[in-house]
């Protein structure tokens, strides 16, 4: 589960990173609403950890326009502000819980694997074009066409299914799949994204990875 922290204290988000790093979660954290904004538009993320009050763009702000571009990321909100009034503004921004600080982080851990388990429910497969990933199991199926895809060609497509005809770069998709740590290099990405061509075109698929010069990967359904 990959999760966004969103907080411009950085001491906070650098230690909710660990703390979740520890818990066995993938974790970013972004220090200002406008870099935030961006990486959550990216749609890689199962969870978004944001805060309110930041200098520039505020924390009600990143959740409008995340809500705005219709991305169903589960978002819990942290604030200093307890206040109802902050609460339901928090809410009707597009949060789906709001944690007061400071808070116990068995707390925080609860409302994470909470709405973490709720997302899981509602989302067992990704469609785009006549073609559908299966989350559980693995496989990639075009009408009763179906393929098997291997653990590194289900996570480069599931990040493609996931932005659809939003461009994805080579570095994020070198990050997500690969991990920040790794010695992979950008040849890696193009070959799994080979692979990923092939099988879309076993199953008679409808969709097309293009690749855009400097922008990285995107999908494109045929005939649209």
């Amino acid at each position: 589960m990959k999760i966004l922290i969103i907080e411009d204290e950085k001491l906070l988000a650098d230690s909710l990173k660990v703390l979740l790093e520890a818990k066995g979660f993938t974790v970013d954290a972004v220090y200002d609403g406008e870099t935030g904004a961006a990486y959550a538009e990216l749609g890689i993320y199962d969870l978004l950890i944001l805060d309110v009050m930041m200098p520039g763009m505020d924390g009600y702000q990143v959740a409008r326009q995340v809500r705005t571009k219709r991305f169903g990321t589960p978002i819990l909100m942290l604030t200093a502000k307890s206040d109802i009034l902050d609460r339901v503004e928090g809410l009707n921004a597009g949060a789906d819980y709001y944690l007061t600080k400071p808070f116990d982080t068995r707390e925080l851990l609860a409302c994470i694997n909470a709405l973490l388990r709720r997302q899981g429910e509602q989302v067992d497969t990704l469609c785009y074009g006549n073609t559908t990933l299966d989350l559980a199991a693995g496989t990639l199926s075009s009408g009763k066409e179906r393929v098997r895809l291997s653990a590194r060609e289900f996570d480069v497509m599931r990040l493609l299914m996931q932005t659809q005809d939003r461009n994805i770069p080579k570095e994020v998709l070198l990050a997500r799949v690969w991990g920040y740590d790794s010695n992979a290099v950008e040849n890696h990405v193009e070959v799994y994204v080979g692979f990923l061509r092939k099988k879309l075109r076993s199953i008679g698929s409808n969709l097309r990875i293009a690749a855009m010069r400097r922008l990285g990967y995107h999908l494109e359904v045929e005939g649209e």
